[in-house]
């Protein structure tokens, strides 16, 4: 049994660089980075399992632990493979990566994979934190975290099939989805994965140390907000898209609320 934090990490980094390395030989022979989404999901889940069997906290936090995140993780692995790689060529964004490295690309991508095996060591930490958690009872903070995580899991699934309702309909191709969760936000799934990732710390205060798990949300938000999330999503919306310019001037970025006059 492990009883420190940093033990658990440790595991959890050896864990997802292996993995990650493994998968990085795989893109060499196949020339498709885009199973890396799927692979960083799936194993900040088993990661979070690992840490369950493995900490020495009580064996219901570690139980909390493992479901909250398997039930995540797992989720949206699937949703990623379907959206993204079944049947499909590489991701737009892996291919102007390849392109822009040209010659160096397979070595780049190599790094590019083990910056993923780190952020799985990071998004884990909360679940570490929970794993490690001596307190015999759940407490009641930690049951109001589970359902701030039930909120944000149930609304990006709810925006994960609106959109994907949308796009399969081949009269809406171009065109931007405004319907549901889509016209109140432009970026709901994204704003409700954020409220999952805000459960999730809820439940990790409890624990000792707790707050340190706070540092997730907070990192998503600037990621979401100033790295690979919106900017990036929106200018190939721009590009792609003749109708997305008026959709950002009446739709809210992140949050949902009204729509507002065009």
């Amino acid at each position: 049994m492990i009883g420190s934090l940093w033990g658990l990490l440790l595991v959890g980094l050896v864990l997802a660089s292996s993995v990650m390395a493994a998968l990085w030989y795989v893109q060499v022979r196949i020339h498709d980075a885009s199973h890396v989404d799927v692979a960083w999901a799936a194993l900040i889940a088993c990661a979070a399992l690992l840490y369950a069997l493995l900490a020495d906290g009580d064996v219901a936090h570690r139980v909390l632990a493992a479901v909250l995140a398997s039930l995540w993780g797992f989720r949206l692995a699937g949703y990623l493979y379907v959206d993204r790689i079944r049947g499909k060529d590489e991701d737009g964004r892996y291919r102007e990566l390849r392109a822009k490295w040209g010659a160096d690309a397979n070595s780049r991508f190599f790094w590019f994979f083990q910056f993923q095996a780190l952020f799985v060591v990071f998004f884990s930490l909360p679940f570490a934190l929970v794993c490690l958690d001596p307190d015999p009872a759940i407490s009641g903070l930690a049951w109001a975290g589970v359902g701030v995580w039930a909120v944000g899991n149930g609304g990006t699934i709810v925006a994960d099939r609106q959109l994907a309702r949308w796009r399969a309909n081949p009269d809406n191709q171009g065109r931007t989805a405004r319907t549901g969760l889509w016209r109140w936000s432009r970026h709901p799934n994204y704003f409700f994965e954020w409220v999952n990732w805000c459960g999730v710390a809820v439940v990790a205060t409890s624990a000792p140390w707790g707050w340190i798990a706070w540092i997730v949300p907070a990192g998503l938000l600037f990621l979401l907000f100033r790295v690979t999330g919106i900017p990036a999503t929106e200018r190939h919306a721009l590009r792609s898209r003749s109708d997305y310019a008026e959709y950002q001037r009446t739709t809210s970025a992140f949050v949902p609320l009204p729509p507002r006059a065009a």
